[in-house]
Order: structure tokens, then C-alpha cells, then sequence
């Protein structure tokens, strides 16, 4: 048992969200390199050698959002991760993105450990991960443990096998059962690697017990920047943005006698050229992936007339406003919904190359059309166009052309919605296109149960592949443009 103080200072550098982002981009004036994983890994590599005890860790979503990704189904970017080996990782949702199965391979190829909590085989009662991790560093030991947003259920949510405890106050218990289990006097720090919103962080934190004594929250999924962690229930809480043009560096000096941070410095660093050099051996290794993509997929699909936007997934954008069209349009149907986050890139053109659209959506889902009643697609618009659900957290939706939505803030409620310039009737029957994912998780995504969905007509599937719909119809279509018509609009 510990008699005196024994403080130490560690440096505990934190990611999230990488998205598969693994190229640095050229900006400003002086062309300077941004971000990338050559780049980022210099500065880890720079933080090691100068600091004398560091941790890196993960907050889910190494997986999904590049090409590079996507072609080698996640392999790529977990062989890259284990170049930058990372001392713990927790999931993220867009880890189950290429199913079950393949996220079990993807651990085994890790060579870095994959801890979470609250991911349970239902049958016997068994977690799907290691649970919690205890690393000793300096002779002090520091307690990870994984929590999951509950979006994981939605990718998994045809998986009868697997299991969660999702909502906030199950995964408080989950998070007490942990430290209870094994924070004793020997562990100096307990830190939480989440990935369910900066929000639901700041709730979680509130509802921890004090005696679990839980330190840090470092979290994801929402993307959030921050000038600096925040702090609840005495837990400090963090997050470092989207992609790899950032990093979350914690200095932290820790007492082992009352098992505690006695100082801390918090910074949000960004990733460029004029910070370090880039890491060259790991750089020629990833030019080996971009090389074979390459060859593969960079030629031209289409010329667009201008440059497209999506700045961000809460707001109606021009690139947003012509894949529902070109989705509509497909389906001859009423109404488009398509998933603002499966646009992953914040503009292209006015020249798009394959592996660019295949960048921007990578996501390969089916399309499918359903007959309803206005009053459920009146519901549905009342959903997504709440003002809570337009979050860094909440589903959001790009429409097509024939859809005028306004929605009132201050009344929390829908104030008009048209279809081809002719006010909603209840009884009517519409035709909507949901992509698969969106579909199947309806009660969350739409407040409407895929029942619901059913109840007024049959469905059929338009298309098993919205991404071929997309990429033909490019293909086919030179010269094409798109302005902000105020498809949704939001008053107070």
C-alpha cells in the first residue's frame, strides 16, 4: 500500500472519428500540407520521444468514410492503426459497418487492444470485447473501459445474437460494474473512451457516482471541436474534432496517494507541416493502397457546373439537394429521404472522378420505395425536423426538389409541408424512398415503426445499390447544378 505521494506527468494524446482519413490534403496560401495519417503519425512519433510517458488512444470510428477504406473493407485502415499502435482503442458505430463477422476479423488483426463495455452475446450473457484494459505506465495504472452510442444497434440491429445495454442509464451501471469489479487503490486514473455524442457525454458524466471515480471522458461520434474540455461531476470531458487535421493532447500530472489529477493542460493540436515531419516509412506504405485505388478508380464520371457543397449534414446543401433528386427521380417516387451523413465530403467537382464520388459516398445500400398516408409522412417530417434532432447526434435528411417543409423553433412543431407545390393531404397516399439502413432503423431515424412503414401499401425495393443509382446517372449527365432553395426551412 502506498505510504506517500508519488506524482508523476503523463501525456495522454486522444483521437476519434479518423473516418478512413488517411491522405493530407493541400491548403492555404503556401500550400501547406494538412492532416493525413504520415503527417499525424510524425507527431505522435515527435510526442514520444520528447515526453517521457505517453498514451495514444481511440474513440471509435477508425473505419468507413474513404475509398481506401471501403475497397479493402476496413483491412487497410486497421493494418495503418497498428503502424500507429495506439495503446487502446474503443468502438465506434462505422466499426460494424461491414458486418459482424468482418469487426471480429478486423480485432484479430489488431494488434493494439479493442475494449467496450456494454456489447454483450445476449445468449450467455457474455461482452463481445475485452471489457476494460489496465495499463501501467511509470508504475502507475490507468483503467480504460469502452462505452458504445446506441446507433451501433441500428448496424447490427438484424443481428439476434448481439445485444446492448445502450441508454445512458444502463451504461452508467455498465461503467459502475467495471470500476467496482476492478478500480481499486492501486489505479491512479479512470478513463472513459466513449463514442455516443459530446452531448450525451456531458449527461453521462452527471450520472456517474463520484466513488467510481472516473476522470476523464474522452469521447465521439458527434465530431465536436472544443476550445477546451468541460467539466461535470468533476470529470473532465474532451473530443478532437473529425478526421486526422487534429489531435487532443491531455499534460497531465497525477498524485498517487489520493488517486487524482493535480494539474492538467488541454490542447486541441493541429496537424500540419510546420509541426513536424512526416513519418516517411509509414507514408510509402500507405502510397502502396492509394496506388492500387488509383489505378482502379481515378477517372473522370462526370462534369458538374460548378463546385457542390456540403458544409454541413443539419442544413439543406446543393450536393445534398441533387443526389435526393437524382434518388427521386429513379424511384419516380414522391419524396426523397436521403441520409445527410452518407455524404462523407464537404464538396467536389466541378471535375468528379470516380474515386472521388466514391469518396463522397461510400456507403452501398439499397433504395427502397413505400406507400403512406400523409398523416405518417407528416409524422415523419415532425421528427427529423425537430430542432433536438438537428445535432451533431440526430439523423438528418436532404429532400428532393418536390418537397417545401417549414418548421417552427419556438413552437416546436411542423407548420407546413407540400408535395409538388400542393399542401399535404392526410388521406392521400405518397410514395417515399428510404435507403436500407434508414429503413430498417425507422422508429429512431423517422419516429415510425418499419410496421408503420408497411401499414398503408406494399413496399418494393428499387434499387439494391444506391450508390450504382447515383454513379450512372453522373455517368449519364454532364454540366449538372444545384442552388439552396429552402427545401427545409426552419423559423422561430
Amino acid at each position: 500500500m502506498t505510504t506517500e505521494s508519488n506524482i508523476k506527468k503523463f501525456t495522454i494524446l486522444h483521437s476519434n472519428d479518423m473516418h478512413g482519413d488517411f491522405l493530407a490534403e493541400v491548403k492555404g496560401e503556401k500550400g501547406k500540407l494538412i492532416g493525413g495519417l504520415a503527417l499525424l503519425s510524425g507527431y505522435i512519433n515527435k510526442v514520444r520521444k520528447e515526453e517521457e510517458n505517453v498514451l495514444y488512444v481511440i474513440s471509435g470510428d477508425m473505419i468507413q468514410g474513404s475509398i481506401i477504406d471501403s475497397e479493402y473493407k476496413g483491412v487497410s485502415t486497421i493494418e495503418l492503426m497498428n503502424y500507429l499502435a495506439p495503446d487502446v482503442v474503443s468502438l465506434g458505430n462505422h466499426e460494424f459497418d461491414y458486418g459482424l463477422p468482418h469487426l471480429l476479423f478486423l480485432e484479430k488483426m489488431a494488434t493494439f487492444p479493442i475494449v467496450n463495455a456494454n456489447l454483450y452475446i445476449k445468449q450467455y450473457n457474455r461482452r463481445l470485447m475485452r471489457p476494460y484494459l489496465i495499463i501501467n505506465k511509470a508504475g502507475f495504472d490507468i483503467l480504460f473501459t469502452g462505452i458504445i452510442t446506441e446507433k451501433v444497434m441500428d448496424s447490427i440491429s438484424q443481428d439476434s445474437l448481439i445485444g446492448s445495454f445502450v441508454s445512458l442509464e444502463e451504461a452508467k451501471k455498465e461503467v459502475g460494474r467495471i470500476t467496482n469489479a476492478y478500480k481499486n487503490e492501486d489505479i491512479d486514473l479512470t478513463i472513459l473512451l466513449t463514442h455516443i455524442g459530446y452531448e450525451s457525454d456531458l449527461e453521462l458524466a452527471e450520472l456517474l457516482d463520484p466513488d467510481w471515480g472516473v476522470d476523464i471522458i474522452i469521447g465521439g461520434h458527434s465530431h465536436t471541436v472544443l476550445e477546451k474540455p468541460a467539466e461535470v461531476n468533476k470529470i473532465l470531458i474532451t473530443q478532437a474534432g473529425v478526421g486526422s487535421d487534429q489531435i487532443g493532447r491531455f499534460d497531465i500530472t497525477i498524485d498517487d496517494m489520493t488517486n487524482s489529477i493535480i494539474e492538467y493542460k488541454w490542447q486541441l493540436i493541429s496537424i500540419d507541416d510546420d509541426l513536424c515531419e512526416p513519418d516517411e516509412e509509414l507514408e510509402a506504405y500507405i502510397d502502396t493502397f492509394k496506388e492500387e485505388v488509383d489505378n482502379k478508380y481515378n477517372n473522370i464520371l462526370t462534369k458538374l457546373a460548378h463546385e457542390l457543397t456540403h458544409e454541413r449534414r443539419e442544413i439543406e446543401t446543393p450536393l445534398g439537394d441533387l443526389f435526393a433528386d437524382i434518388l427521386a427521380e429513379s424511384a419516380n417516387c414522391d419524396v426523397a429521404l436521403l441520409g445527410s451523413g452518407s455524404i462523407r465530403l464537404k464538396k467536389i467537382g466541378p471535375l468528379v472522378m470516380l474515386q472521388t464520388f466514391l469518396s463522397c459516398f461510400p456507403y452501398d445500400d439499397t433504395l427502397t420505395i413505400y406507400r403512406v398516408k400523409g398523416t405518417r409522412l407528416r409524422r415523419i417530417f415532425s421528427h427529423i425536423m425537430r430542432l433536438e434532432n438537428r445535432n451533431s447526434e440526430g439523423e438528418c435528411y436532404q429532400v428532393n426538389q418536390k418537397v417545401r417543409a417549414v418548421y417552427n423553433d419556438s413552437l416546436h412543431s411542423l407548420v407546413s409541408l407540400q408535395i409538388d407545390q400542393e399542401n399535404l393531404v392526410d388521406d392521400k397516399i405518397y410514395t417515399i424512398c428510404l435507403q436500407g439502413y434508414h429503413a430498417n432503423n425507422s422508429m429512431n431515424n423517422l419516429g415510425v415503426s418499419v410496421d408503420e412503414l408497411r401499414m398503408d401499401g406494399s413496399s418494393r425495393v428499387a434499387s439494391t445499390s444506391v450508390q450504382d443509382v447515383l454513379e450512372e446517372y453522373l455517368r449519364n449527365n454532364q454540366n449538372l447544378s444545384r442552388k439552396i432553395e429552402n427545401r427545409l426551412q426552419y423559423i422561430q
